[in-house]
């Protein structure tokens, strides 16, 4: 069974020496816009394609404002110090994700509480969210909601769209709505998916992309605010320039800001890149659709789908097999072949930093941690 898929992989690209996970693809403008940042010698992050990045980005994802940020882990923490998460509040979150996702709450001092994922879309579920909500909290006179067993206030709730697959954002929101938990929304893996209509990170009051060297586009490292609040828009691109106040020659710094904008040599990148995109989306579907339809004739082994209402851009394909044991199996004869392969994370509540966090039962993280293998997408 393992040879057979190995074949398979092999005859998509071509059979190659090696077979990566994800490499990025320059075909596009990208020496072009490279030199004229050089010859510019605006190199850092001030330059024209700062801004035109951001406004592609924006435009591109029905956003009304971007902020460009040196990597995905910069703009997730921004956006959590924009949605007012402090020092010994909580962040709801799944245990399924890249560690960027708890390390960025633990910047703010604050603690992540884990929910379940979905089976069908690996990200939060809305059902086990709303069990949490009921069971354990409760609104006080302050208008805010706190955990009923370690007394914290719950200040946002941060769903990841995994492998860019689209959770059930839109029920997550309502639920959060009700309970005054503001969203931030993870969509660092997700540029080019969208959920019912609308382009993922543009459902909660903030959303974050990544441009990772790994990811559908990239900047070599990079990251993005999406926002339609234009007061957080303007907070978000002060602060992550040092929380400078503009001025013609002086130095003046109103607040605690970051170094975090992204450089412009960078961004003339991403904007060769992001000019390439809708071919890449187009491309990973057709990749994704010769997984699907082969995988329907292995047997013991469950090819990924996109949700229901939802386009995926297939960031990472995936496949479920039946045991822990069948994985590792599979995750050893693919990489000695020379064919790239790799479980999915580790769960967030068993790293060392991280196991003493507050969690409900989460069955579903625990079943797909055990048996999912990301196969090559690029």
């Amino acid at each position: 069974m393992f040879e057979k898929i190995i074949d398979f992989i092999k005859q998509i690209y071509q059979n190659k020496d090696f077979i990566p996970l994800h490499a990025p693809v320059f075909k596009g403008k990208e020496k072009e816009y490279l030199n004229r940042v050089i010859d510019s010698t605006f190199v850092s992050y001030l330059g024209e394609f700062v801004e035109k990045f951001e406004e592609e980005v924006a435009r591109f994802t029905g956003s009304k404002y971007a902020v460009a940020t040196v990597n995905g882990t910069a703009a997730l923490h921004t956006a959590l110090l924009l949605a007012n998460v402090e020092e010994d509040t909580e962040v709801i979150t799944q245990p399924l994700t890249f560690v960027a996702t708890c390390n960025a709450i633990a910047y703010c001092k604050a603690h992540p509480v884990f929910v379940d994922v979905s089976l069908q879309t690996l990200g939060m579920s809305a059902e086990s969210l709303e069990h949490f909500l009921k069971n354990y909290t409760e609104i006080k006179k302050d208008g805010c909601c706190y955990n009923k067993i370690t007394k914290r206030k719950i200040t946002a709730c941060v769903p990841m769209h995994t492998f860019g697959h689209p959770c059930e954002i839109d029920k997550i929101v309502e639920l959060c709505n009700h309970y005054n938990i503001t969203v931030v929304e993870d969509s660092a893996e997700s540029l080019g998916s969208f959920y019912k209509g609308k382009h993922t990170g543009t459902f909660g009051k903030i959303g974050i992309l990544s441009f990772n060297g790994n990811k559908i586009i990239t900047t070599g490292g990079g990251g993005m605010i999406i926002t339609n609040d234009e007061k957080i828009y303007k907070k978000a691109k002060h602060i992550t320039t040092t929380a400078k106040v503009p001025h013609p020659y002086e130095y003046f710094h109103d607040e605690v800001g970051y170094n975090y904008r992204m450089p412009n040599l960078n961004a003339a990148l991403g904007l060769a890149q992001m000019q390439q995109l809708p071919e890449f989306l187009q491309e990973k579907r057709k990749i994704a659709n010769l997984y699907e339809e082969f995988f329907k004739s292995i047997e013991n082994v469950k090819f990924v789908k996109e949700p229901p209402n939802a386009k995926s851009n297939y960031w990472l394909n995936a496949v479920l097999l039946n045991s822990k044991e069948e994985r590792d199996k599979f995750l050893e004869e693919t990489n000695k072949n020379n064919v790239q392969t790799r479980p999915a994370w580790q769960l967030m509540y068993h790293l060392p930093m991280y196991k003493n966090c507050f969690k409900i039962d989460t069955p579903n993280a625990e079943y797909i941690s055990e048996r999912l293998v990301n196969i090559p997408s690029g």
